[in-house]
C-alpha cells in the first residue's frame, strides 16, 4: 500500500509541474506572441479548443469541467 502512496504524490508532483509548465507557456505566449515561441508554440490555441469543446458540449461539457474541477479541488484539499 506504501507504494500505492509513493505513485500518487509522484503523479501529483508530475501534474503540479505540467500546470507550471502550461501557465509559463501562455504567459511566454502572450509576452512575445504565438510566432516568436518555439517549445510552447500553439499551448493557448490549445486550451482555447478544449475550452471550445466543453463549451460545444452542453450538459456533457458541464459535467467533464465539474470532474476536472473536482480532480483538482481533491488534490488541493489533501496537500
Amino acid at each position: 500500500m506504501q507504494a500505492f502512496t509513493w505513485i500518487k504524490g509522484w503523479a501529483r508532483e508530475l501534474m503540479d509541474i505540467m500546470l507550471l509548465f502550461i501557465a509559463l507557456g501562455v504567459l511566454v505566449q502572450i509576452i512575445f506572441g504565438s510566432n516568436n515561441v518555439g517549445f510552447f508554440a500553439g499551448i493557448t490555441s490549445n486550451l482555447m479548443g478544449f475550452v471550445t469543446q466543453l463549451g460545444n458540449g452542453g450538459f456533457v461539457g458541464l459535467i467533464a469541467l465539474l470532474v476536472i474541477v473536482a480532480v483538482f479541488a481533491k488534490k488541493s484539499s489533501t496537500t
